[in-house]
């Protein structure tokens, strides 16, 4: 089932942005710093929540010394900030304006024209809505399951908050009896109403963590929870409900079973949605002292992991699963308040100089939307930025499965990716064992960021080995999870090997792929394939540019570069060229390699390079390959035909490339 992206409807509304797994399966480690709070990450809170009783109660407490000194001092995103809100309350049109701007201005300077305009916005929502009700109609809010129910109820609340001595009683009341009864809707969809008239709805995504509309659920609950407690019938259950009930009782026992090395399973689209997650986070620690950050190693290691997904370009990140706002990916205001949000919440970790770093030299380096500037004045942490040197150049989160490795730190570096992992979201693609591979801007690549909708899920839309049954390519199938079976990685290259198998629907007795990257810029892929003889496997890479075949070698030239692939195993399969634009009307560009056998027990052995990294590439015997780099090192490359596993030599050092998980430096 499909969903719509938060961030499309309602990201403009949202208040924020968006360490490695112990079990061998992860990349990176804790290493003892603390985020401020004197708390390692990962090892839970140091305090319980104390709820303030005067208004206001969320988020001033800690913040509002801090943001009027900016003010005061006419900081550069303190000024866009107010000049911004000005304009609105002025009444110019603001796309996407979120309330609680206002109000918050209002709540800093202390002049009542902020205060005013907040409230006379949301009163007229309120009112829209109950004359709705009273009309036997469902209020706006409760469309597209909730969708909008965050970021309306965080305007709502916070506007009764900040601006709680201009908020009449009449307003208060209404306010809160509106606002109440939607999120006890989200949370008893089968019991639902509005006016006292039954209102059922599906009840989408209401017990499923990692699901962008879940993070949506829970903001309108902490949010009136914090508001109104003690002071309104009904309040307190809330902070129950998001504090005991969800967050301790479900999302932070998800997370740390099912998303070890951070990020999302939802890719790195609907992934954004985390940035709302984390905002929470901060939210509630400033707002009652407990530090729900440090809940689960998930939100630290998230930051490690977004670092590894921006492209060495730091323009774009690695468009896995649906992009439905932008196909293309490209670094955007959310991306830089995803990253904004981690960094204040581990100030002093010392990953955040690093990200600071990215921050720097991104093609963001500052909010370019309006609606978005409150994050740059919000989120202004002082952590002084340092380098991404130094950070390990490669990385594996195993809870989504996203494999990154890259020559070096630098804008021009040689970047790969594969996803060998769990496939178990909507939004998630059929790109189990799919290459990546990025320098200075795409060779190969998932086409979706040529697609028009974004939203391209299938097998043979990615860079694959895929099964045809009667001429039609067998899906990978939801719900399952290819087996991480190798992991290693040291001087001079990266291994990794998964079985596919898991997610082919039975079609597929074996299907497991090896990766060998040797950088800068020369990468070998093993694949292992045994399929019923009647039908037939086809090996693909997607690329942005019109491929030259001729026989085993393809060729594509594409961002200043030349990306070769050259097919030692199978001798006798045959290679044809499709385009996807010339095919499919939701396509712009991008086209695709095939190279076809029959089914049966076949081993594919692929060598890729870049502008002549590889001087020499010399196989004979189809499971292994010898190489000559371009700096003179030669390498040989054997794989195990039976299973996985091999032997790397490189110039003078023997790698066993073992079926063995190891833990990656961070």
């Amino acid at each position: 089932m499909q969903r719509n992206l938060i961030v499309l409807a309602v990201a403009c509304s949202l208040a924020a942005a968006c360490g490695g797994s112990n079990d061998g399966a992860g990349s990176g480690s804790d290493n003892g710093d603390t985020n401020g709070s004197g708390v390692a990450p990962g090892t839970g809170s140091d305090t319980t929540p104390v709820y303030a009783d005067a208004h206001p109660r969320i988020y001033l407490a800690a913040n509002k010394d801090r943001l009027s000194a900016a003010l005061a001092a006419q900081t550069p995103a303190a000024v866009r900030f107010k000049q911004m809100v000005d304009s609105w309350v002025a009444g110019e049109d603001v796309y996407a304006f979120p309330r609680w701007n206002a109000a918050l201005m209002g709540a800093l300077t202390g002049d009542p024209k902020y205060c005013t305009a907040a409230i006379a916005s949301v009163d007229s929502d309120v009112t829209a809505a109950n004359a709705a009700i009273a009309s036997g109609s469902k209020p706006v809010i409760a469309a597209d399951d909730y969708l909008e129910v965050g970021g309306d109820i965080e305007d709502l609340a916070l506007t009764y908050d900040w601006c709680h001595d201009m908020v009449t009683s009449d307003q208060a009341n209404a306010w809160l009896d509106y606002a109440n009864q939607a999120v006890s809707n989200v949370w008893n969809p089968t019991t639902a109403t509005w006016g006292g008239n039954a209102s059922p709805w599906t009840g989408w995504a209401i017990d499923d963590p990692e699901d962008n509309y879940y993070y949506q659920f829970l903001r309108a609950t902490m949010f009136l929870g914090l508001a109104a407690h003690g002071e309104h019938a009904g309040m307190d259950q809330w902070l129950t409900q998001f504090h005991d009930t969800k967050l301790e009782g479900e999302l932070i026992p998800n997370f740390d079973a099912n998303l070890q090395g951070g990020g999302s399973r939802e890719g790195t689209g609907y992934g954004l949605s985390l940035r709302a997650l984390f905002e929470l986070y901060d939210f509630w620690g400033s707002s009652t002292t407990e530090n729900i950050a440090q809940l689960t190693p998930h939100t630290r290691a998230t930051m490690l992991d977004f670092i590894h997904q921006v492209l060495p370009t730091l323009d774009r990140v690695a468009p896995t699963g649906d992009q439905s706002r932008d196909s293309t990916a490209s670094f955007f205001d959310y991306h830089r308040a995803f990253l904004q949000q981690l960094i204040h919440l581990f100030p002093n970790d010392s990953l955040a100089p690093r990200a600071a770093a990215l921050l720097r030299d991104c093609s963001v380096p500052a909010m370019t939307e309006g609606f978005m500037y409150a994050y740059d004045f919000m989120l202004d942490s002082g952590v002084q930025p340092t380098s991404l040197d130094g950070l390990g150049t490669t990385y594996y989160a195993s809870g989504t499965g996203q494999f990154y490795s890259r020559s070096g730190w630098d804008k021009h570096a040689t970047w790969i990716n594969t996803n060998m992992g769990p496939y178990t979201e909507s939004h998630a693609h059929q790109d189990q064992g799919a290459l990546m591979i990025y320098k200075d801007g795409w060779l190969a690549y998932d086409p979706v960021v040529d697609s028009k909708s974004g939203l391209p899920q299938g097998v043979d839309e990615h860079g694959t080995l895929r099964v045809l049954q009667n001429g039609a390519p067998v899906a990978q199938q939801v719900g399952n999870t290819s087996t991480l079976l190798a992991l290693h990685a040291g001087q001079g290259y990266s291994h990794i090997a998964a079985d596919l198998a898991p997610v082919e629907n039975g079609a597929a007795t074996k299907l497991q792929r090896e990766i060998v990257y040797l950088p800068p810029s020369t990468i070998v892929i093993y694949d292992r394939a045994s399929t019923p003889a009647g039908n037939q496997q086809v090996w693909s890479l997607a690329f942005p540019a019109s491929p030259s075949i001729s026989g085993p070698q393809t060729t594509v030239a594409a961002s200043g570069h030349t990306l070769n692939i050259q097919r030692l195993a199978p001798a006798n399969a045959t290679a044809s060229s499709y385009s996807y634009a010339a095919n499919n009307s939701d396509f712009t560009n991008g086209y695709r390699l095939d190279e076809t056998m029959p089914g049966g027990d076949n081993r594919w052995l692929h060598v890729a390079t870049i502008d002549g990294s590889a001087t020499q590439v010399t196989s004979s015997d189809g499971n292994s390959v010898d190489l000559v780099l371009a700096n003179g090192t030669a390498a040989h490359v054997a794989f195990n035909p039976n299973d996985v596993g091999g032997t790397l030599t490189l110039g003078n050092q023997t790698i066993p490339l073992g079926a063995t998980v190891d833990q990656l430096p961070e």
